[in-house]
């Protein structure tokens, strides 16, 4: 339990990375822009949108190969791509709002500990009842 913790506070050993955690760039622009309301919103979409990358390259792996003409290949990627993105920005957009508009200082706590078991029962299920662990 202590890891899952560090990994949400995200807390940084100064002396190990060279800085505090009110450097880091997010502190500083959370700083600068805090209060916009227009910075409130973009935020979790750049979240998303760096997500939506990072977790869509091995579909796109996947199926290019297949494609064996350079234009129809790069048009698949551009359209993939972008699909991707404004999925992600949506989803992130969705389920971050109520959390973040909510009174209940509790709500994103309790999103958390959803997801988390959520994840374990994905990995469970897919893992060992399907199989992909034998």
């Amino acid at each position: 339990m202590a890891i899952i913790f560090t990994v949400m506070r995200h807390a940084h050993d100064p002396g190990k990375h060279g800085h505090s955690e009110t450097e880091v760039p997010t502190a500083r622009l959370d700083r600068q822009f805090g209060r916009s309301q227009f910075y409130r919103i973009l935020r979790p979409v750049i979240v998303g949108v760096v997500h939506g990358l990072a977790g869509s390259a091995a579909v796109t792996l996947l199926v290019l190969p297949i494609i064996r003409n350079p234009l129809w290949a790069m048009m698949y990627l551009l359209i993939f791509g972008v699909g991707t993105i404004a999925g992600m920005m949506l989803v992130t957009a969705a389920v971050a709002a109520p959390i973040t508009y909510s009174a209940n200082r509790y709500v994103g706590a309790a999103a958390g500990v959803l997801s988390l078991i959520f994840g374990i029962y994905l990995v469970y299920q897919i893992g060992f009842v399907d199989g992909l662990f034998r």
